[in-house]
Formats: structure tokens, sequence, C-alpha cells
């Protein structure tokens, strides 16, 4: 791998205007490296993963993921590339990878953990994933969240590394929790 992370950050800040993405895109990072690390996977690429993920979205939402892909593969980055290529089961991508069923596992759920965290005073304090999965059922609450690729990515994470999705959805809590203060989570 040839790109670094200083490199990535340089085009998500150039590309990506809106602070809103540019948190999600670091809080899938976040996310992404730490189940690498708990894998034994690469967490260079789980993390580049996560944060280029949705780069090309602020400014092109019609190519989206398109540019951002083209981008990586012309740096040969094709993991990374494919797995941003198939974060959305829409698309019609395969999954092949470990890399990018955690993608899809992780992107939409940690928008979704960080929307819980935000309508909550004490924000990550004490926010449990019993909680996150009471609000994943109340279809108004964060409705832009596709809860069937929350589903899938769950599914197919699972499949792959066993678990639950309330493990899953406990690690993703915690990170958030970790990094509260970076991610504007702390109590308000």
């Amino acid at each position: 791998m040839s790109l670094t992370r200083a490199e990535a950050w340089a085009l998500l800040c150039d590309w990506t205007p809106s602070p809103k993405l540019r948190i999600h895109a670091r809080a899938v990072e976040l996310v992404m490296r730490d189940l690498a690390a708990r894998l034994g996977e690469d967490q260079e690429a789980f993390g580049l993963a996560g944060l280029l993920h949705d780069a090309d979205y602020d400014q092109w939402p019609e190519d989206h993921p398109k540019r951002i892909v083209e981008w990586l593969r012309a740096r040969s980055e094709e993991p990374i590339a494919h797995a941003i290529s198939a974060h959305y089961t829409q698309w019609g991508v395969s999954y092949d990878s470990l890399l990018d069923k955690a993608l899809l596992a992780s992107d939409e759920i940690t928008g979704f953990c960080m929307a819980c965290a935000l309508v909550r005073p004490s924000r990550t304090e004490g926010l449990e994933p019993r909680s996150v999965k009471k609000k994943l059922k109340d279809k108004a609450f964060a409705a832009g969240v596709d809860r069937h690729e929350v589903a899938e990515g769950f599914r197919m994470l699972i499949e792959v590394t066993g678990g639950t999705d309330e493990d899953h959805l406990s690690r993703i809590l915690a990170v958030l929790h970790a990094h509260r203060e970076e991610l504007g989570l702390l109590p308000s």
C-alpha cells in the first residue's frame, strides 16, 4: 500500500467541505481500525477504506462512489477501491473480502450510533446496544439510515467473524465513546 493516511486525509478535506461528513468519515475510520486490530487484519487498509468511503459524496453525489474508486484504482489501491465500490448492497458489487464486508457493516450503523448519542444529554456515556436496537425499529428516527444495509452488514460480518449484532454494536459504541471529544460527542 502506497497511499498514506496523510494523503487520504488531504483528499478528504479537499473533496469534502462538510464538517459533518468529515466527522462521519473519521468515525467510520476509527471503527474500521478497531475491527482490523481485533481480527489481526491490516489496520491501515481498513482505516483508509473507512476514511475515504464517502469522499466524493459532497461534491459529486450523482457520481458517488465512482470518483473515489477511480482515484484509488489510479494509485493501485484495488482492495480499498473495491470495498468502497461495494459499501451499498444496491450497487450490485460482490463482497469478496473481509474488508468489503467490514465497511458495509460499519458505515450506516456508525452513523446511526452517532445519531443515537447526539439526542442524549449524556451522549455516548451509558449508551447501550439495546437502546440502539430499539431506535433501529423506529423508522422515523434517523430516517436516512437504511435499515436493510445495517442488517445485511451485520449478517455478512457475523457470518465471517462470529459474534452477535450486540457484540458489534458494543464495539462501535466503545470506539465512539473513546473518541467522543474528537467526534463532537461530549455531554452537553
